[in-house]
């Protein structure tokens, strides 16, 4: 056999005593806009098994249960994935503390097979939901993957921009020949033979503000649920983007005990939830220039007409819809039912408008649709249509009381608060919508910058620019005239426009608490989102938080120019 097979076991015999070293590039890291961290490499000791020199595997297993939670249905499970590449070493922890360090080295001996070696690890400089994090490889994405250059120890991004940008941040690994023993010590015969060097991943400069970041994390009640996004007015960068509760995504860096993450899903404020993308909510008041702009679009107000006389509520068919100030707002036009948010306005607009083009209408404002933001997963958010009611209410079912409720962003309508903040970002920039963005730039060897890619070209909001200045006329109005529902939150010469909101939710006593505006004070502005969970009325609690955002920001910004001249 071995004279008419010797071709084969020629190969067999040369793989056993050629070996492959697999050089890890450096995974690019992630920096503010002024080149602060964000998420970067840090050195770290691991632990590694190497099948083919292992000796009591039931001593190794039970010493790896107890120190690592390794059981040894897991550690069957890993060495038969590497029952073809025993001479290929296995991750078994990674980040060990010192404590850990010492002890393992001094017992190590005893495990043939384990041995430590460093490499590196990542560092999440503060809790965030926009990063993501990295995780190790399992065998099925390794099989799919391996063709493009990943191990079965390679860290991928998981969530976040680390998985949004994985092609930019992984590298490419380089090779390291050795020729090696029976015993797998190296005989260091290679010499003339050139190495593979790695090619290391790109560094990713974000739009976010490290600065303006931390400060809007401390304005935030302890124990909150909600979002705030702060948005470049002139480009759609990012500037903050906060989800809370928060999370460390520093966890997913050491193996992750059963305990802690059960406490992460049991937790019933879902802390590990993106709520600026993931989470759908009521809008509230702050739909209510949507419903504006449509009706001033079809005719059917204009700048001067007032509606139905509001004495705290309208009749509609057998129910009386109650606005939210009881003694009412008598009769108004557009511009002074925004300021107020009176609510009898809208159900009137709304009896003139058809449910499926409000649907359309919303869509075309860019709400209920995804933005694009460079992360997964984002949702749509939704609005209802008249073949959605009948087909979960009946044929019969009724449309005009649920559009009532549609016209003050309550009822079925959900949208994400990142929508919301780039809706309100296009009425800063005279109607035209920005792609909400993450991503500046790259630098190293191959520098990329953003681009918004929008192959319709259709990025302007349904809106002509005569209706567009009296929609923004009465987000003026409310900001800066008396009894404007934020009119509170000014600051010295500001120009500040915008729009509060209450949203009612069937899960909490209090409304959902929405702010929406922006500020023209500085060239860029800011548009600034701030929306918390069963908080309370938008005007009283959201507003205000805002109203620091915009304060602080042109302070900041003002000493910024300062510093550059």
């Amino acid at each position: 056999m071995q004279i008419v097979k010797k071709d084969y076991y020629r190969i067999i015999a040369d793989r056993n005593y050629v070996r492959k070293r697999r050089v890890t590039a450096t995974r690019g890291e992630l920096f503010d806009r002024n080149f602060r961290p964000i998420a970067t490499n840090i050195p770290s000791i691991n632990l590694y098994l190497s099948p083919m020199n292992i000796g009591d595997r039931k001593f190794l297993s039970e010493y790896l249960s107890s120190t690592f939670s390794l059981d040894n249905d897991e550690l069957e499970k890993l060495l038969y994935e590497y029952r073809f590449r025993s001479y290929k070493r296995i991750l078994i922890a990674e980040n060990l503390t010192q404590e850990q360090h010492a002890s393992i080295s001094e017992t190590i001996d005893k495990y043939p097979g384990l041995h430590i070696d460093s490499a590196q690890s990542r560092k999440y400089h503060y809790p965030n939901h926009f990063t993501g994090y990295i995780g190790g490889i399992n065998p099925k994405e390794y099989h799919k993957l391996k063709s493009d250059g990943y191990s079965i120890n390679s860290r991928i991004g998981r969530a976040g921009l680390e998985k949004y940008y994985e092609v930019l941040l992984k590298g490419q690994d380089g090779w390291e020949l050795t020729q090696v023993d029976s015993r797998g010590r190296n005989l260091e015969l290679f010499h003339d033979v050139e190495d593979i060097q790695p090619t290391n991943g790109l560094d990713v400069i974000l739009t976010i503000d490290n600065v303006l970041q931390e400060y809007v994390t401390n304005l935030i009640p302890k124990n909150s649920s909600g979002s705030v996004v702060v948005m470049d007015q002139k480009t759609g960068g990012i500037l903050a983007y906060l989800s809370y509760p928060e999370f460390d995504q520093n966890i997913f860096m050491r193996r992750i005990s059963p305990g802690t993450w059960a406490g992460y899903m049991n937790d019933e404020l879902k802390p590990m939830m993106d709520r600026v993308i993931h989470a759908g909510y009521p809008p509230g008041s702050i739909y209510k220039p949507i419903v504006s702009s449509m009706a001033l679009e079809t005719g059917v107000i204009t700048k001067d007409t007032k509606m139905h006389y509001c004495n705290g509520g309208m009749d509609i068919g057998n129910r009386y819809f109650k606005c939210w100030e009881e003694r009412g707002h008598k009769r108004l036009s557009v511009e002074e039912a925004l300021k107020v948010s009176c609510d009898v306005f809208f159900y009137d607009v709304s009896l003139n408008l058809d449910l499926d083009e409000m649907n359309e209408y919303t869509k075309r404002s860019f709400l209920c649709t995804k933005t694009g933001i460079d992360l997964q997963n984002e949702r749509k958010g939704f609005f209802p249509t008249r073949a959605w009611y009948k087909k979960n209410y009946g044929r019969y079912a009724g449309i005009i009381g649920p559009k009532v409720n549609l016209s003050i962003g309550q009822g079925e309508l959900s949208i994400t608060s990142l929508q919301a903040c780039a809706y309100y970002n296009a009425l800063a920039n005279d109607g035209l919508w920005l792609r909400p963005h993450l991503f500046d730039r790259t630098v190293g060897d191959k520098i990329i910058h953003y681009a918004d890619t929008n192959e319709t070209g259709n990025n302007h909001l349904p809106v002509s620019e005569g209706n567009l200045e009296i929609v923004q006329k009465g987000l003026w109005k409310v900001m800066n005239e008396s009894k404007g529902t934020a009119n509170h939150i000014r600051y010295r010469d500001s120009v500040l426009y915008g729009k509060t909101g209450s949203a009612e939710n069937h899960k909490g006593k209090l409304t959902h608490s929405w702010f929406v505006g922006y500020d023209l004070t500085d060239d860029p502005g800011i548009t600034v989102v701030v929306f918390l969970e069963n908080a309370g009325h938008g005007g009283s609690v959201s507003a205000p938080i805002a109203g620091k955002i915009f304060k602080f920001y042109h302070e900041y910004r003002k000493e910024l120019v300062d510093a550059q001249l």
